[in-house]
């Protein structure tokens, strides 16, 4: 099934991957399979990512949800999955392979969602107004 994204959620999207790869130095491009590959200064593929739209600020964003369908569709790259959340006033993100979280039946979305709680592995970044 083809999913549309309204331009709103593309651009606070690529907005939180500027963010993300700024803060490392690099570059991303939208993938076909997956969202982004993240790409360093020299333009060789490091990392794929997952940009999840979260709609409350960083402080409130808990417990953090992705479908397993996409998790899976992740990590079945192996090279360095990394998950983002976008938030309202910044990105919570952090490696797939190191989170530990709880999966639950959404009838809505007719498909397991996982659940990660806060733990030591998120990182925060703050946009800059």
């Amino acid at each position: 099934m083809i999913q549309f994204e309204s331009k709103e959620n593309i651009t606070r999207k690529n907005k939180s991957m500027d963010v993300f790869v700024n803060t490392f130095g690099g570059s991303y491009k939208k993938s076909e399979s997956l969202e982004y590959k993240i790409l360093n200064i020299s333009g060789d593929l490091i990392a794929y990512s997952e940009v999840i739209i979260s709609p409350n600020v960083i402080r409130y964003a808990y417990p953090l949800p992705i479908t397993i369908t996409r998790f899976n569709k992740l990590i079945s790259k192996r090279l360095n999955p990394v998950l983002i959340w976008s938030c309202d006033d910044g990105i919570i993100y952090a490696k797939a392979m190191n989170l530990i979280g709880t999966i639950k039946y959404d009838k809505l979305l007719s498909d397991f969602v996982i659940y990660f709680d806060k733990q030591k592995e998120f990182k925060y970044i703050r946009y800059i107004n």
